[in-house]
């Protein structure tokens, strides 16, 4: 793509509605644009991205065994009410009623309507177990939308329901699910840690919430190197002793990491099960899954007749993760005083060539020869033809992360060698015209397809 067919309208300000680093960079590279608190458009290098994540979701959920379907953003009030959720879900459920003066919500998520889908079309244990999901927009009223895609009220995200005989074929979908939202995670290249978490308003025996490290992120955890335990802070030993509270900090040094860590830190408690130091670090909550139970299959009627002919309540699941807010925890935690740093893995494009000038004819015929060879190779490019100084066009490189650049300029006239630079750490190597192929093939092997 050519950078002067494309529509990335960057920014050189810092916006001033921007409180962290990936709503400014999100703003300011061009990926959205707010048409609302709480509620922002996809531009086209925003939405690129957002389908990469998809791309690599809706894989790691197929291998799993789940099966894709869509359901309806609207839903019927009488679900919720069946389930007790109605009133329990407060203002943040976006409620609306028809021309017939009959209640619905926005969909914030989607248990009742997918149990309802299951006491329809599930009858007998021959048709056990199933786990379907769905790629959708949610609606959430957040009292105070704020950190751009962190908390908006209007967001994507995948949501996976299973339905199973008993406890034993549902922890094995949930461990399914368990590994799959790893596998997510490590192929975008995000650092994570899986932790135990409390099941909230969703409900249910058990869950995990799958947390991306970030310095601004608003969930606490706490882990431990040599046994492996870690836990959300609210579910954790701290919590139920009561140490590291707010109104603790300054009173007990060794706890102060316990609420202002933007680095991993060291409680100086030890943890119980091996004695070793415990740490604490902030991330961002991306992903979390659940044991539900018969929670909502009983509520809502939802029954199979089983192998011994007796009616039985369906054991669910259910398996969150977000998508839009996945590319901003990716901000978050890749980035630096320029700009993006995309993984290979979602970058909307993998190489960025930048000519360093458009006035000469045969730097321009060099730029347009190169692109074409990159084409040629199905290799994903924005190719810098703009009629602007070389000046802006780096700034704008850096800005929007692109993990490689191709430098054309005087080297090329000289010696028609291509100046490449890595965005990850501006490392930087010579290569000619004709190596380009071999350049691509390497750089293949060593990432994810181009």
């Amino acid at each position: 793509m050519k950078f002067s067919q494309f529509f990335i309208p960057t920014l050189k300000e810092e916006p001033s509605e921007a409180e962290i680093p990936s709503h400014s960079l999100a703003l300011r590279a061009g990926l959205i644009r707010k048409a609302a608190s709480g509620i922002y458009s996809f531009l086209p290098l925003g939405f690129k991205i957002l389908k990469k994540i998809e791309g690599i979701v809706r894989e790691e959920m197929n291998k799993a065994g789940a099966v894709e379907l869509f359901l309806p953003v609207m839903q019927p009030a009488d679900l919720w009410k069946k389930s007790g959720r109605w009133e329990e879900y407060g203002p943040e459920m976006f409620r609306l009623k028809d021309r017939n003066k009959r209640e619905f919500c926005l969909g914030p998520t989607h248990e009742e309507l997918i149990t309802y889908m299951a006491y329809l079309d599930i009858k007998s244990y021959k048709d056990l177990p199933v786990n379907l999901y769905q790629i959708q927009v949610k609606f959430r009223d957040e009292i105070r939308p704020r950190y751009g895609l962190l908390r908006a009220r209007e967001f994507i995200m995948k949501d996976a329901y299973s339905f199973c005989r008993n406890d034993d074929d549902s922890k094995l979908i949930y461990e399914k699910m368990y590994s799959a939202y790893c596998n997510i995670l490590e192929r975008i290249g995000l650092k994570y840690k899986v932790v135990e978490a409390e099941t909230g308003l969703i409900g249910g025996k058990f869950s995990h919430e799958f947390i991306v490290f970030a310095e601004n992120g608003e969930e606490k955890l706490i882990f431990c190197d040599s046994c492996g335990y870690s836990a959300n802070y609210d579910m954790s030993e701290f919590s139920k002793e009561g140490i590291g509270k707010k109104e603790k900090v300054g009173k007990s040094p060794d706890l102060k990491a316990a609420e202002k860590v933007t680095e991993p830190g060291i409680a100086g408690v030890k943890c119980k099960s091996c004695g070793a130091e415990l740490k604490f670090r902030k991330g961002i909550e991306i992903g979390h899954i659940f044991m539900l139970g018969k929670k909502y299959s009983d509520r809502l009627d939802a029954k199979f007749l089983d192998i011994d002919g007796k009616l039985k309540s369906l054991v669910m699941g259910c398996y969150g993760i977000g998508i839009s807010r996945m590319l901003a925890a990716a901000i978050e935690q890749l980035h630096d005083d320029k700009g993006i740093i995309w993984p290979v893995s979602i970058a909307p494009f993998k190489i960025n060539i930048i000519n360093t000038t458009s006035k000469n004819e045969k730097i321009s015929q060099a730029g347009d020869n190169i692109y074409k060879i990159l084409k040629e190779l199905n290799v994903e490019v924005l190719y810098d033809d703009r009629d602007v100084n070389a000046g802006i066009k780096f700034k704008d490189s850096d800005l929007i992360g692109i993990p490689v650049r191709f430098i054309i300029g005087k080297k090329f006239l000289e010696r028609k060698i291509i100046d490449v630079e890595y965005r990850k750490d501006f490392k930087k190597e010579e290569i000619t015209a004709g190596a380009v192929p071999k350049f691509i093939e390497k750089f293949k092997i060593a990432n994810n397809p181009l």
